[in-house]
């Protein structure tokens, strides 16, 4: 079995992800600011806007895979976005994910056949209006997610993020705390419901498998059809 480290492994998206690897038996070891619920896993405080450095040096290797899970929906209108805004967007979605990386490399040099997780959104490559702050950060998302699978494949790491449309967590309880709210959203992707922890989860999962070890550079998405169909 594997060992994979989980960055906001204690809800949402990180919580299913962290539960599957549970279920299959692999070691798993929770990054976030508050711990998870789910017995049977490690949990180490970290918060992505402090960036502590002892949290690397908690953590022995070889580690097989890790997922950098925490993120934002800051949606406004372009005028009422501030650099603020776009700072803190950025340094939640991309410099925390650059410093878990940066952090972890060379544990997962030592497995030797690892995997890395990112996640983007729907909305960078499917231009969606009001969300310039979110889309911009995930993009480099994107951009750091080729550069990097370039790079550590003569490391034998893969690289790949997931693009989601909108999944029904906490983080976008505001999109979606009615009935009415879920239907709307539902209607407006091909397959017609919003996305779960779940399919997002089984994904994830899927690309840290050793089994399938010739994929990486990827930007997969998991997204109703929402980026590509129109029905």
């Amino acid at each position: 079995m594997g060992k994979y480290i989980v960055v906001g492994g204690s809800q949402g998206i990180g919580r299913a992800i962290v539960s599957k690897l549970n279920s299959e038996d692999h070691q798993v070891i929770n990054l976030s600011r508050s711990p998870c619920d789910i017995q049977g896993i490690e949990n180490i405080q970290f918060d992505a806007l402090e960036m502590n450095d002892d949290v690397f040096s908690a953590i022995s290797g070889p580690v097989d895979g890790l997922v950098y899970c925490p993120g934002s929906i800051n949606l406004k209108p372009f005028h009422r976005l501030t650099t603020g805004d776009f700072e803190k967007d950025f340094q939640v979605n991309v410099l925390g994910a650059v410093k878990a990386i940066q952090g972890f490399l060379p544990l997962m040099k030592v497995a030797g056949n690892a995997s890395i997780v990112l996640f983007s959104t729907v909305a960078v490559q499917t231009g969606m209006g009001f969300h310039a702050s979110i889309a911009s950060s995930k993009g480099a998302i994107e951009g750091l997610t080729r550069s990097l699978a370039a790079e550590l494949s003569s490391s034998k790491i893969r690289v790949n993020a997931i693009a989601p449309s909108l999944t029904q967590t906490p983080l976008a309880n505001a999109l979606l705390n009615s009935d009415e709210k879920i239907e709307a959203a539902g209607k407006r992707h091909p397959l017609g419901r919003v996305g779960q922890t779940a399919d997002i989860a089984n994904m994830a999962v899927f690309l840290l498998h050793p089994d399938n070890s010739w994929i990486t550079g990827q930007i997969l998405k998991v997204d109703g059809g929402m980026g590509d169909l129109r029905s």
